[in-house]
This record gives C-alpha cells, sequence and structure tokens, in this order.
C-alpha cells in the first residue's frame, strides 16, 4: 500500500485516510499522551495548531512565536524564564513559569 492519502465522503465530511505503520501508530500514541487527547484526530489538530503558532510564515499566522522570541531577545538583550513563557504561552500548549528559591536547611 502507498503512503498516499485518500478522501472521500462519509455522512456528508470529508474523510481523509492515511497509511498507519509502527512508526506512525507510535508516534500518535504519543501524541495522544502528550497532548492528553483521547482521538487521534484531535491530538493532530492540536498538534497542527501547535506548529502553525511557533513557525508562523502561513496565511493564517504571519509571525510565529519562536520568531516573536527571538526578537524579544534581540530587542531586549536578554529575557527571564517569565517573559519567555509568556511569549511561549498558546491554548495548544500552556507554558508557565514558577521560580522558588529556598536557602538553608528545613
Amino acid at each position: 500500500m502507498s503512503d498516499r492519502k485518500h478522501l472521500g465522503f462519509r455522512d456528508g465530511c470529508a474523510t481523509m485516510r492515511i497509511e498507519k505503520t509502527d512508526a506512525r501508530a507510535r508516534k500518535w500514541e504519543y501524541l495522544k499522551e502528550a497532548t492528553g487527547e483521547s482521538a487521534t484526530s484531535k491530538a493532530l489538530d492540536r498538534a497542527a495548531d501547535y506548529y502553525l503558532r511557533m513557525h508562523g510564515d502561513t496565511t493564517a499566522v504571519p509571525e510565529g512565536k519562536l520568531t516573536e522570541l527571538m526578537t524579544a531577545a534581540q530587542n531586549r538583550g536578554s529575557l527571564t524564564p517569565e517573559e519567555i513563557a509568556e511569549i511561549l504561552d498558546t491554548d495548544e500548549l500552556p507554558v508557565r513559569c514558577e521560580v522558588s528559591v529556598d536557602i538553608g536547611l528545613e
């Protein structure tokens, strides 16, 4: 079987089939685990949305978060972990920063 995608219609909705290899099945399981999604299609959607938001340079997302991060670092000279978390935070993969300092023995 080839690695081509096949489009069809079921219940009035367009469907797409992708050949399921062992490597893909493992990757999809890891992706569901990482995203917290139970359905492969939702995990793939979430990962695709995240990639587009990070990368940018598309009609949907002209400037990606990584470009924003690099520009902020260039302009400010350095960034705190909190500032990095604020830039990289997305709906698909929330990023938070908590800093804690303990001195001495308890």
